[in-house]
């Protein structure tokens, strides 16, 4: 049976991004278990799942109801804890990094032990391996800002998406005057996701795949086990190409 491991913020990730996926992993047989600083029960974005944002914005009832389904979950309710000083990513064959926009997940973004923990184990995805790890929008950023000593990100080789850049500056103008920056992580002013990942890869203009369509859109890098993905629509596709990665991994 495959270990995952959700590696979260206390508060504010997409609970579509999360949910989705979670859902998907366990029907494919995973074990699941979820890590937060301090141990502390993770809570989605409560915009995306209740009132008008939610209607207009957020999940879909499918989404909440899956939400609502991990939040029962035993493993969600007791969550380890990425600082202790015993916790290690080792014994997981997937590590899952949801995104969200909400200004809670600079937690883990911005988190030095996080870093480390995600410079110890994105390495050890490089093919052949039976470790991987995904990521989609905001969850990409928590990569890219994990650095080496020489300043370089672990992503810099690897091929990537996350929330592009003009959707997500189009969503802030168009919610501004009734939200502020909500939209923006780290303020109006912030770069995208899109620039502040782009700009720690060594050649951004190969390595940076984009899609403004529709459809579900994912990328599976070559060099290592790692596959991303831009924003909740791509989640289910997301979690579907990580269960055959996982799989076709362990296997190998």
């Amino acid at each position: 049976m495959p270990k995952a491991l959700f590696l979260m913020a206390d508060y504010g990730h997409d609970p579509t991004e999360t949910a989705i996926p979670y859902a998907e992993f366990k029907t494919a047989g995973f074990d699941i278990d979820f890590a937060t600083e301090s141990g502390t029960v993770p809570k989605c974005d409560d915009k995306m799942l209740t009132g008008m944002t939610q209607k207009l914005l957020g999940a879909t009832k499918k989404a909440v109801q899956q939400y609502d389904a991990m939040a029962k979950d035993l493993a969600l309710k007791k969550p380890l804890a990425w600082t202790d000083t015993n916790f290690s990513l080792s014994p997981y064959d997937l590590v899952f990094l949801p995104g969200g926009h909400e200004k809670g997940v600079r937690q883990i973004i911005d988190s030095p032990i996080v870093h480390k923990l995600l410079l110890d184990y994105f390495p050890q995805t490089q093919k052949p391996s039976q470790k991987t790890v995904a990521a989609v929008c905001h969850g990409v950023c928590a990569l890219a800002e994990s650095l080496l000593p020489d300043g370089t990100s672990v992503l810099h080789d690897a091929t990537t998406t996350a929330l592009p850049h003009f959707m997500e500056q189009s969503i802030f103008w168009a919610t501004r005057a009734f939200l502020g920056d909500y939209y923006k992580t780290y303020g109006a002013c912030s770069d995208s996701v899109e620039t502040s990942v782009r700009k720690r890869l060594d050649d951004p203009e190969k390595q940076y795949q984009n899609s403004l369509g529709s459809k579900p859109f994912v990328v599976e890098d070559a060099k290592y086990n790692y596959i991303s993905a831009r924003f909740p629509p791509d989640a289910e596709e997301l979690a579907k190409r990580t269960i055959a990665l996982v799989q076709q991994s362990i296997k190998a």
